[in-house]
């Protein structure tokens, strides 16, 4: 047998190395193949983190999401009873800067949860949530912002803004501590807690603000819940893998990011998705009652939508076990998109319910695959919080746009006009969204067939 030469041996390395490397973008082994079974992939302490990251979802966005439920009752409660001298315009900024702030702080919470900080911003958080409730309970009528704490829009928008933030990013960090084969699914299923807290967080705060506890009691009620729950949560959940020795500066995970095409794809198409999102959240239950259907029916339109996402974020988390994570986000926007346009021929009750469970499931099923997909396109595993960060941050633009009352009220006019809107939030998904993320799977593709080809030249 011939002994090849050195020249030969240095180029098959060369080759394997460059093969390795190509590999990593976009597969969901986030670090190396021998430390695969490292991950538990289950256990106590794996499903309670899994918990105790469903009910900071809960309690974080869940509580977001009941502000967006109550939009049509909450700015008629703040307009008629707290808020009389102020715009409803701006009284819905307050929803829109809390969903905002929920998601661009996340670039630094995510950065701080890579750096081995996990508890104390966990911490620092939920305290922050409670004390914002608290505080929210204690705002008086016409406090819409003073230059102090207790005030609506500071304690509502700002500081849950800013709590929800802190916890949103770490939560699902902390679940790939515990899972890789299984992170889709144990995502899915933390990501299933802002949804159901849509659907009990409405109708307990209804029942407690408008009965006999009035706003402040039933705002405390409602922060003590939250308090608990938060308690909890922070005793399941549970830290796996030590921080990484050396800390990878921020400059070098923007740089590798913004030469990640797929990933440059993924981020602005998530945020045209949320664009998009909150229009049928916010506006199916007024669109509902403009035609003419009874206001308890309208009401629980919101509630058909979230108990349809989610069952939505869990069937997402298990189908993309088997069609892949970036095949089931496309499908599930693409469909959900549809939903959208849909929303132009809403005339009866049975119109309603179809529209707000097909919306609901889809976008559901999207919601549940952001954070798997961004694990799946991150090839170095101290950089998954990080580049979440960064990824909400941008989705967060379109979040605090498509919400604001300056852009609804364009589209809608005084008239409401609910094609134009249906057809700007429809095309914001389809067009923006489907067409990016199809671009990032085509990007996907070819890095899989170079890997193929310069695997056989190798030899591999």
């Amino acid at each position: 047998m011939s002994t090849p030469s050195s020249g030969d041996e240095i180029a098959k390395q060369t080759l394997e190395s460059v093969s390795k490397s190509v590999e990593n973008v976009g597969n969901t082994s986030l670090v190396d193949p021998s430390d695969a079974l490292s991950f538990p992939e289950g256990g106590f302490t794996a499903w309670g983190t899994v918990l105790g990251a469903l009910l900071i979802q809960f309690c974080g966005f869940g509580y977001s999401n009941a502000y967006g439920v109550f939009q049509g009752k909450h700015i008629y409660f703040y307009t008629q009873t707290y808020l009389t001298n102020s715009t409803p315009s701006a009284i819905a900024w307050i929803g829109s800067v809390n969903v905002f702030l929920g998601l661009s702080v996340g670039i630094v919470s995510g950065r701080m949860a890579d750096r081995g900080a996990f508890y104390l911003v966990m911490k620092i958080g939920c305290l922050l949530q409670c004390s914002s409730l608290f505080l929210l309970s204690l705002a008086k009528p016409d406090q819409y912002y003073q230059a102090s704490p207790i005030s609506i829009f500071l304690s509502q928008g700002i500081g849950m803004g800013i709590a929800t933030g802190l916890t949103n990013v770490p939560s699902f960090t902390v679940v790939s501590h515990h899972f890789q084969r299984r992170r889709a699914f144990a995502m899915g299923i933390v990501a299933t807690g802002s949804a159901l807290a849509a659907i009990l967080h409405p109708v307990m705060l209804n029942n407690l603000i408008n009965g006999r506890l009035g706003f402040a009691n039933g705002v405390r009620a409602s922060a003590a819940l939250s308090g608990g729950l938060l308690f909890i949560a922070n005793l399941l959940m549970r830290t796996r893998l030590p921080p990484q020795p050396k800390i990878v500066s921020y400059t070098r995970v923007l740089q590798n990011s913004s030469r990640d095409g797929a990933y440059i794809c993924a981020c602005v198409g998530m945020a045209a998705f949320e664009f998009g999102y909150s229009f049928e959240n916010f506006y199916i239950q007024l669109d509902s009652t403009l035609h003419g259907l009874s206001q308890g029916f309208s009401f629980y339109s919101i509630t058909i939508l979230y108990c349809g996402s989610s069952i939505g974020r869990l069937t997402g988390s298990v189908v993309a076990g088997y069609v892949g994570i970036p095949n089931t986000t496309i499908v599930s926007l693409l469909i959900s998109s549809a939903a959208l346009f849909a929303m132009i021929g809403l005339h009866s009750a049975a119109s309603v319910a179809v529209i707000a469970v097909s919306y609901g499931f889809f976008s559901g099923g999207f919601i549940a695959m952001m954070s798997p997909l961004i694990s799946h396109l991150t090839p170095e595993f101290s950089h998954i919080g990080a580049r979440m960060g960064i990824t909400y941050a941008i989705s967060s633009i379109g979040s605090l746009v498509g919400t604001c009352a300056p852009i609804c009220g364009i589209v809608l006019t005084s008239h409401y006009i609910w094609w134009k809107a249906a057809i700007l939030a429809g095309a914001s998904d389809s067009s923006g969204g489907c067409i990016l993320l199809i671009f990032m799977q085509v990007i996907l593709k070819m890095r899989q067939k170079t890997s193929s080809v310069y695997s056989k030249e190798a030899g591999v």
